[in-house]
């Protein structure tokens, strides 16, 4: 069984680590998310989050980031390894767990092929 904590290891913390994957300019987006990333130097990726008042009341920007968190959580196993990564809603986009859970990996992995992280770098579930 995979480890799906989600420590503040993991998390984007400083401003400087925030404005370092804005200042990347790589990012991938869909009709929900806008995923933008950097690469780190480290064995895991990490997420900010950015949720604005444009995305609603406080109860509807809380409910993103718990969302955004968990699809990140439960799709950690499937992403590749060593982004730094800042997820925001898309504007106008309705908040929808299931739809964030499909879309977040998405993205990430597309990202990755934009930052030229190697395949081998993507982390693999072991197949029975």
């Amino acid at each position: 069984m995979t480890d799906q904590s989600f420590p503040k290891s993991f998390h984007l913390r400083k401003q400087a680590e925030f404005d370092r994957v804005f200042a990347s300019r790589a990012y991938a987006a869909d009709d929900y998310l806008i995923v933008h990333g950097c690469v780190n130097d480290l064995a895991w990726s990490r997420l900010g989050l950015s949720v604005s008042k444009k995305s609603g009341n406080s109860p509807e920007r809380n409910y993103w980031k718990r969302s955004i968190r968990e699809a990140f959580r439960l799709s950690r196993s499937e992403l590749p390894v060593g982004i730094d990564l800042v997820v925001r809603p898309q504007k106008g986009a309705q908040a929808d767990s299931l739809t964030i859970q499909r879309s977040l990996p998405a993205l990430v992995r597309r990202l990755a092929k934009r930052l030229k992280i190697p395949a081998a770098n993507a982390r693999q579930e072991d197949t029975r």
